[in-house]
């Protein structure tokens, strides 16, 4: 399964949906992950953290919801990016 982990756009929100641990347990199981570049920055965590976990990524929500099986998120999607998830 392809599972996608968008950034959060959400006002205040500096969560991220998966933590680079997650990553590595999804990719033992086999499956790929997907994580919008930037995603983590608000908790702390930086692209290369879930790139040493076993993480590809990318530079858009678009290709995440284009592509992901799964998302995984923080929060509710935003109104200003409704079109992302169609």
């Amino acid at each position: 399964m392809i599972i996608g982990v968008p950034a959060e756009v959400k006002k205040h929100e500096y969560r991220v949906g998966l933590v680079p641990a997650g990553v590595e347990e999804l990719r033992n199981d086999g499956h790929a992950v997907l994580v919008e570049g930037g995603a983590g920055t608000g908790s702390g965590i930086d692209d290369s953290e879930y790139r040493d976990h076993g993480a590809e990524v990318v530079d858009s929500a678009e290709r995440i919801f284009a592509e992901a099986e799964l998302i995984v998120k923080v929060k509710e999607p935003q109104p200003d990016r409704i079109s992302d998830y169609t």
